[in-house]
């Protein structure tokens, strides 16, 4: 390179610094925003949504069925997401995990999946199919919503069954 050339380009990065350094304090970056909305999500799931089915879950196995709870609300990798995995107990056959899942949707809020899966017993192919139930505005999330929520998604899996 010659030196007209590097003299060049060291004006061209110097000027594009002063004019950037300029016009920094004012832009303000969309990362925080989208990332002050993730946040605020993944704390209304953990705050509402995961206590609600603690609740369920705990019922669940004092009934004798196998349940757990997924909770992704700390991922820095995905949206915040928690699932109530459903494992009814049956005497003849194999029970396969059904799941209710709770995830931050970026556009509309919390929207909730539910995938039921029959038993083997039933002749039924299993599939991995997933219904969705609806979406909630973050702020709107409430435990009544949760708890409605829920008790459609076991009563599916016991009818299933």
């Amino acid at each position: 390179m010659t030196d007209k050339s590097l003299e060049k380009l060291r004006a061209l990065l110097k000027t594009y610094e002063e004019r950037t350094a300029k016009a920094q304090p004012d832009v303000k970056p969309v990362h925080d925003e989208g990332e002050r909305r993730r946040r605020a999500c993944g704390d209304r799931l953990q705050k509402v949504v995961r206590s609600v089915l603690q609740r369920f879950m705990d019922e669940i196995k004092n009934a004798g069925h196998e349940a757990s709870i997924e909770d992704e609300t700390n991922s820095a990798e995905a949206y915040p997401s928690v699932a109530l995995s459903f494992t009814p107990r049956i005497p003849l056959g194999t029970a396969f995990a059904s799941v209710l899942a709770f995830k931050c949707d970026p556009r509309r809020g919390i929207a909730v999946a539910r995938d039921v899966r029959p038993p083997a017993t039933k002749g039924r192919v299993v599939t991995a199919s997933t219904d969705r139930l609806g979406t909630m505005k973050v702020d709107a999330v409430s435990p009544e919503w949760v708890e409605t929520k829920t008790l459609s998604f076991i009563e599916a899996v016991l009818k299933a069954y």
